[in-house]
């Protein structure tokens, strides 16, 4: 499997393209610029912010498709292409809820701005990772934007601690999916990373069987399914390496990289 025809390339971002230490590949760039010349379209695709996604690709934000929310906003040349919202009047039962859990931290991700309540240290730095765009308010509830997604940190871990009391109530209405050991996201029903690369398919004139995609999370899920060439990471949660068609190195070897350079590029 080498010399490919691809047409479009999506990539997670946290343990798929970045390392452990959060930073890209060596050869990132050097790589991005050989796919512009074959006219092979890259987007990262990610739960992060999508102003946290530009300042990681500062240099070429221009060229990149950015998939940022989890799929519910999708950016190109500093333009919308498409956004998927959570109605507004969902959102006081979504926020009370997720109050209602001990130990989580809340950030209303809105497409303006990130929003937190909390002022706790540990929960600040790790915010601070994804949402470089973000608001200290006393009331969640009190805030005006256009809302695309719900996100949850608990440090215990979302996966026993979160999923279960949020998919119970909300699981029937909205998207609920544990995007990190530590994170938990809510969306719009129809939001995944899946629809938004199934959206620029349809718009950007590329098919199911040009797309190659990366994960490593649950999040990843429907990313994976919309792209022929779906690679796991070795170090991926076990339910995405039984979904994927094939697997790719950890993302400590650099494991996007090398697959890129030996099914597209070589």
């Amino acid at each position: 499997m080498s010399n490919l025809d691809i047409k479009f390339i999506a990539t997670d971002m946290d343990g798929t393209l970045l390392n452990e230490q959060g930073e890209l590949p060596s050869r990132f760039f050097e790589i991005f610029n050989q796919l512009k010349q074959k006219n092979i379209l890259f987007s990262a695709a990610s739960g992060r912010q999508y102003y946290s996604l530009i300042e990681t690709f500062e240099p070429v934000k221009d060229d990149i498709v950015f998939i940022a929310e989890n799929g519910t906003l999708v950016m190109h040349k500093g333009m919308e292409l498409y956004s998927c919202t959570i109605p507004e009047e969902d959102i006081p039962d979504l926020i009370s809820r997720a109050r209602n859990i001990p130990d989580s931290y809340i950030v209303l991700c809105g497409i303006k701005s990130a929003y937190i309540e909390t002022q706790h240290p540990k929960a600040l730095k790790e915010l601070g990772k994804y949402y470089y765009r973000c608001e200290y308010v006393d009331d969640l509830l009190s805030v005006k934007d256009d809302f695309i997604k719900i996100a949850i940190c608990h440090f215990g871990g979302t996966e026993d601690n979160v999923y279960p009391v949020i998919n119970e109530h909300f699981g029937s209405t909205h998207k609920v999916v544990v995007s990190a050991r530590i994170w938990l996201d809510i969306m719009n029903i129809s939001a995944s990373k899946g629809d938004a690369v199934r959206q620029l398919q349809d718009r950007l004139g590329f098919s199911y069987e040009q797309t190659m995609s990366f994960g490593d999370y649950l999040n990843d899920t429907e990313l994976l399914e919309e792209s022929y060439y779906s690679f796991a990471m070795a170090n991926a949660h076990d339910k995405i390496k039984e979904l994927a068609r094939f697997q790719a190195p950890s993302n400590q070897d650099e494991g996007v990289i090398t697959t890129i350079i030996e099914k597209v590029l070589d």
